[in-house]
């Protein structure tokens, strides 16, 4: 089993739990470590397994799926996140993303396309239903012109990873390719974000992109 790959499921649809299992595991290099029928059982489970992906319901009885990714972000926990629901509302889309989200996928994409996202979400890039895309860049624009964001009070080594993070790399790539550590490159994410007035990398991101800021040199 290739490292990297171990995945948390957290969903209290025990149907679901099942079919997602056994989807993951056609994939060879992919290995389900752990299931959760509920968040507080999820955020113990990522603690103890520590996982390499969580796929995260958003609606749960109990504690919901906001919460819990809240509650793995708070946790310090070096793994990705991504949501995968029925809801389509932007406000749900949204707050997932402020939350921490590295992605959004709908419980109705095809098996072969989720597995594609999962994927590509364990290389470090960040992952949106192709029909929510249009959803996210629409709301984050409209955010950032009525706060007239602006990256001038960026330093060069912020604009840099802005651009990484426009591409969709983790924090473990943008370090190598800028040799500098991935503490070193936590700590930039954290200052330009509070600059430009942003509670998540993706939607700094998308922002950077709207603004033509993505560099793919």
């Amino acid at each position: 089993m290739s490292e990297g790959n171990r995945i948390l499921i957290i969903d209290d649809h025990p149907l679901f739990r099942k079919g997602a299992r056994q989807l993951l595991e056609m994939a060879p290099s992919l290995e389900v470590i752990g299931e959760a029928a509920n968040g507080e059982d999820g955020v113990a489970l990522a603690r103890q397994l520590e996982p390499d992906l969580v796929l995260l319901d958003l609606h749960m009885r109990g504690m919901g799926g906001i919460e819990t990714l809240k509650a793995i972000r708070d946790a310090g926990l070096d793994c990705r996140v991504v949501v995968l629901t029925v809801s389509d509302h932007a406000d749900d889309l949204v707050a997932a993303i402020r939350a921490g989200a590295d992605g959004y996928l709908l419980k109705d994409m095809e098996p072969e396309e989720l597995l594609a996202a999962i994927q590509n979400t364990l290389a470090g890039r960040m992952v949106i239903g192709e029909p929510l895309n249009g959803m996210l860049a629409h709301a984050i624009r409209n955010e950032a012109t009525a706060a007239q964001r602006d990256d001038a009070a960026l330093t060069e080594r912020e604009k840099e990873i802005l651009g990484a993070l426009a591409q969709g790399h983790a924090n473990k790539l943008i370090a190598r390719n800028l040799d500098i550590t991935e503490a070193t490159v936590k700590v930039h994410v954290k200052n330009l974000l509070k600059k430009l007035g942003f509670r998540s990398r993706l939607e700094a991101a998308v922002w950077a992109v709207g603004r033509g800021l993505r560099d793919d040199g």
